[in-house]
């Protein structure tokens, strides 16, 4: 039987990640009609309530069984809203190494979530799961991707050329079209990023003793 992630939540700071349930199939189905989400993802197009409530009834429980990786809601603490998606995938159990991938919504973008988000699964995999190396794949046009990855202290190892495909006119330039059509694709390159234990940041220790459960923290 292959290994497999347990079904488990994340809190960080300000955010619960937790298992997809079919109730966020509203919400997920909007996150994803934005016209970021469509440029620089492979979701089907249109994303629609059905297909949210498959990958939470049956998809995302087969992806973790299968040992593949694991789904993960990302909802606010304070008002239980969903704000975005985090993916693990293309594990190797024997390298203790996987795959990240997040999605925000549109309404929580500059936040600071995604980074708050992925530093937290981070945290669980290197700590808890005893994981050495975790990879980000961003469009070479999609800044706001790149940041997250800088902001949590990946390394950029690299340019992997016509890796991926981008949806709308203008995907490469990070501006997709109005429209939200998807007819239009183009081939864009990929930046390979990674992040070891060692590259984490450790908080400064605080006078009274840490509060909470926070261990590392976010670059500017």
């Amino acid at each position: 039987m292959a290994a497999s992630f347990p079904e488990t939540a994340i809190s960080t700071e300000r955010l619960l990640l937790r298992p997809l349930a079919e109730d966020d199939a509203p919400g997920l189905a909007t996150m994803m009609a934005d016209d970021l989400v469509l440029a620089w993802t492979d979701l089907p197009h249109p994303f629609t309530e059905e297909h949210a409530a498959e990958l939470a009834r049956s998809l995302a429980p087969a992806h973790r069984a299968a040992g593949r990786g694991i789904v993960l809601a990302v909802t606010e603490h304070l008002t239980q809203r969903l704000v975005g998606l985090v993916e693990l995938r293309n594990t190797d159990w024997r390298l203790r190494s996987t795959e990240i991938s997040y999605v925000t919504a549109a309404w929580a973008r500059g936040e600071g979530y995604a980074p708050e988000a992925v530093l937290g699964v981070a945290q669980w995999l290197f700590e808890d799961r005893g994981f050495l190396r975790l990879e980000m794949r961003t469009a070479a046009g999609n800044t706001a991707a790149q940041q997250v990855a800088q902001k949590i202290g990946g390394i950029s190892e690299g340019v992997l050329r016509s890796a991926w495909i981008v949806r709308g006119e203008s995907g490469e330039s990070g501006e997709p079209g109005a429209s939200g059509e998807a007819s239009a694709e183009s081939r864009s390159d990929l930046i390979l990023w990674s992040l070891l234990p060692e590259d984490l940041e450790s908080p400064e220790p605080h006078p009274h003793g840490w509060p909470g459960d926070h261990r590392y923290v976010l670059r500017d």
